[in-house]
């Protein structure tokens, strides 16, 4: 495959792939930097290109495949739990003190929480993964997922519930 015919292949879904692996990952520069990861491989990859059907479906796929490996390594997931906390400061801005303070009990219990449940409630209610792109993650099958899930969710809400009763009883 030569280089005209491959621009005119698979460039057209760079919009598309783009918003794949935002979706995934939530940062505009790792989501670029995973699709140009994505075109050099299949730039390297482009006579054995030619027998794919489709073109963008195997991009797509291969994208969200590398967003995946991307989740699963430590490294990155300790470097987004950094940028995590500093989207709860843009809540510290806030002039109601209450939201403030929720939040920063939330993220206070959800910080104390398994590891595992962390990573899971992080992905389904914070960045809005859906079931089966956690399960690629993480590796677990549907039925843990909910269970941690569900877990994690009754954790907070008891600890949340505890905490301000305990306040509400000293005001």
């Amino acid at each position: 495959m030569d280089a005209e015919s491959f621009k005119k292949e698979f460039l057209p879904y760079h919009r598309k792939l783009y918003r794949v692996a935002y979706r995934l990952l939530e940062n505009s520069a790792d989501a670029e930097d995973i699709v140009q990861e994505a075109y050099l491989k299949l730039w390297d990859k482009r006579e054995g290109l030619t027998v794919i059907s489709n073109p963008e479906a195997f991009s797509v796929t291969l994208v969200k495949n590398m967003c995946f490996d991307l989740l699963r390594s430590g490294k990155y997931i300790l470097s987004r739990q950094t940028v995590e906390l500093s989207a709860v400061q843009d809540i510290s801005q806030s002039d109601n003190l209450e939201v403030r303070e929720g939040a920063r009990q939330v993220t206070d219990i959800i910080a104390h929480l398994p590891e595992q449940q962390q990573r899971i409630i992080n992905m389904r209610d914070i960045k809005g993964c859906s079931y089966e792109e956690i399960e690629q993650v993480t590796g677990l099958n549907s039925i843990n997922v909910r269970v941690l899930l569900s877990r994690a969710r009754k954790k907070i809400r008891e600890e949340f519930n505890k905490w301000n009763n305990y306040e509400s009883r000293r005001n």
